[in-house]
């Protein structure tokens, strides 16, 4: 897979992101719009000096409430090797390694609990980038399972748990002919 196959397989997975951050900046804004509209019923004595935060909150209700209306639009750039620059609604950050790391894992973790579940069979024209001969650990669990973590590339540890049952099958499919 070539860099722009890369990036585009990227800009695919963090569309997911800019929707959870759209979701996040409504939550945000109708949790906020309530605090709102308690400060603004203060008495002139109360209000002649609110503190940051409530000016924070006050004014952060607007730009929440306009990223609700108009979809921010995400742009990924590589300037360099170890560097993704990720731009959404015209705010950029700069993304090294460990932070791209940091990023796929949060990821991760969110989407194993959201639904609907990726599919069950690989889909068509689906791209991707393998690990050949990967490192790899296995623990025994008390319950008999075996939990298995291949390091991929671009993903880092990835964990599986094997009921013994599905570790014989899967032993059985790798050493086949």
């Amino acid at each position: 897979m070539n860099l722009q196959e890369q990036i585009g397989a990227l800009e695919t997975g963090v569309d997911q992101l800019t929707q959870l951050i759209q979701s996040a900046l409504a939550q945000q804004a109708a949790q906020e719009a309530p605090q709102a509209s308690a400060a603004s019923a203060e008495t002139p004595a109360d209000s002649a000096a609110p503190d940051a935060a409530d000016a924070h909150a006050a004014n952060a209700v607007e730009p929440a409430a306009e990223s609700v209306d108009e979809k921010p639009t995400l742009h990924v750039a590589r300037p360099t090797q170890n560097e993704i620059v990720l731009t959404v609604g015209g705010k950029s950050v700069s993304l090294h390694p460990d932070q791209v790391t940091q990023l796929i894992e949060e990821l991760a973790n969110a989407r194993a609990s959201m639904l609907p579940e990726p599919p069950m069979a690989l889909p068509p024209g689906w791209r991707f980038v393998s690990t050949k001969n990967p490192v790899m650990a296995v623990q025994k669990q008390s319950n008999g399972d075996r939990l298995l973590v291949l390091r991929h590339t671009g993903h880092g540890w990835v964990p599986f748990t094997f009921s013994p049952d599905m570790a014989i099958q899967l032993y059985m499919m790798l050493t086949q002919r």
